[in-house]
This record gives C-alpha cells, structure tokens and sequence, in this order.
C-alpha cells in the first residue's frame, strides 16, 4: 500500500515536471507579464491587517471589515466609559446607601433599541456582500480545481482547450531559483485572464481541503463527493498566492495555490501550448501508470 503511495508520488512529481519544463519558458513569453509587473501578495514580517485586494469583491469585503472595526471601538469605548463611570461614581464608599431605583423605562428601551438598530445597520452590507459572494455571474471561464493528498488539480473545459494538470509546491532551491517565495511557489500555475469572470468549480478527492484565495476574497471548502461553486474577477496581472484553509492532514502545509494573471493575448497563447503539453503529459502518465 505504501509502496504504491510511493509510487504515484514520484509519478505524479515526474509528470508535473515535465509540464514544468516546457512551461517555463511559456511564463516569460506567452505571460507577458514583466517581473516588476508581478504581483506577489505573500504575508510580509510585520504586516497588520489583511492582504491588498485585487478584485471588487475582495475590496468590497476589506471595505466592510474596516468599518465593522469602527463600529466596534466605538462600541467599546462607549460601554467602557459607562464601566468607569459605574466604578468611581456609584462605588460603596461614595454611595453608602445605594439607590432603589428598579428601572428606567426610557432606558430600557433604548438599550434594546439602540442595538438592533447597530445590528440591522450591520446586516444590510453584510447581506449585500454574501450575495455578491454566492450569485454567480455569467462567467468568461470555467476552471474545476480538485483537492488531492497534498496538491490540487486543475481542469479547463473542453471551450478552453480540455486538459487537465496537476500544481505541486516547489523545493526551497527551485523556488529560490525562480525568485517565487518558499512555500507558495508552485510549478504549475492556474492561469487566468485579466477581466475576465472566472468561476471556480471546488472539489476534492479522499479529504476535505479548502482553495483560498485572500486577494480575491476567495475562499471555498473542496469536499468530497460535492461539487461547491465560487468566482473571481482579478484587476490586475500578476501572480496571487493562497493556500489551502482547511487541516487536511499530514501534508496540509505544503499545497499553496498560485494563480498567474495575463493579458487576453498572453492567455490565448499559454492555451495553445497548455492544450500540447499537458495532452502530451496526460499520455505518457497513462503508459507510466500502465507500466
């Protein structure tokens, strides 16, 4: 059992490599998209707050976010203020014979009221924004992204050229050698045109993952045996990292998502050589398997 674990590891790292060899040279030209264009939001040291949007929905949740915090320093200031006040005001020493007022009507109802306002004022964006997230609009593209043990597939429909490839982190020194960050760096990424409407088809194989894409506002639970729907819409090129959310087990840290951004141009011809590598790749993994 182990052993042919093993085996369709070191299979499934061969194949992806060699997809990766072919595809390097397809980052730098049929990208297009210059070095200091890349967008490569990773955390940083010291970093506050949530990574730089790149899509309206993701700025539409960093929106939200930003003024749920508001709302509750506020909130907090307030009920703190009223707790001093309590404390050194009404304290035992200064009233040593407590009042016996049972209740104030007007205060009451404003304590009741004054919350349901704050949450309903809450509510409406809150639902705006989750209608946003699960109404889907007519996409541009279709990608199916699969969750394995430990790496994710990727798929593209029959309009967009119907192959499929597999996404496996790459070693500290092939990372270092691209310049992409440990970690997140991949060898094969799921490619994207800029603009475009892309819905994202979340799945997964054996356990449960989660494809998580913070710069988009991307985050959907990969389930076995369901097939679970989200989209994103990116404004920039570049290449945007996630990883995946959920504790999938042993190798839960070691399958990051990078998804690289390009020009309609740039993406007509990654498809065109996508369509011959990975169909080629596909062929020799089923003579591989079959050996």
């Amino acid at each position: 059992m182990e052993q042919t674990g093993s085996r369709d590891t070191r299979l499934r790292r061969k194949m992806s490599r060699l997809a990766t060899g072919a595809l390097a040279g397809l980052a730098a030209t049929a990208a297009a998209v210059p070095a200091a264009a890349d967008v490569l939001n990773v955390p940083q040291n010291w970093q506050m707050g949530m990574m730089p949007p790149h899509s309206e929905m993701a700025q539409n949740m960093v929106n939200f976010h930003n003024g749920l915090l508001w709302v509750i320093t506020v909130i907090t200031i307030f009920v703190g203020v009223l707790l001093l006040i309590c404390i050194f005001r009404f304290n035992e020493k200064k009233n040593p014979n407590p009042s016996r007022t049972s209740h104030n009507t007007m205060l009451e109802v404003a304590w009741t009221v004054i919350p349901i306002l704050i949450l309903v004022g809450i509510a409406i964006p809150s639902f705006r924004l989750l209608r946003e997230q699960v109404i889907i609009p007519e996409p541009d593209i279709v990608v199916k992204v699969t969750g394995h043990s430990w790496y994710w597939e990727y798929e593209y429909p029959e309009d967009q050229g119907g192959f499929s490839f597999i996404s496996t982190m790459l070693d500290r020194e092939e990372a270092e050698e691209i310049g992409q960050p440990y970690l997140l760096a991949v060898d094969n990424e799921m490619v994207v045109p800029v603009g475009a409407n892309v819905a994202v088809q979340v799945t997964a194989q054996g356990v449960l993952h989660a494809f998580a894409l913070p710069s988009f506002g991307v985050k959907m639970d990969a389930v076995p045996g369901r097939l679970n729907e989200t989209w994103f819409r990116a404004e920039r090129e570049g290449i945007y990292f996630g990883q995946c959310s959920e504790l999938c087990g042993s190798g839960h840290a070691f399958m990051p998502i990078a998804v690289r951004v390009v020009s309609e141009e740039a993406y007509a011809e990654w498809l065109d050589e996508a369509r011959a590598m990975f169909a080629s790749v596909d062929d020799e993994r089923q003579v591989a398997s079959s050996d």
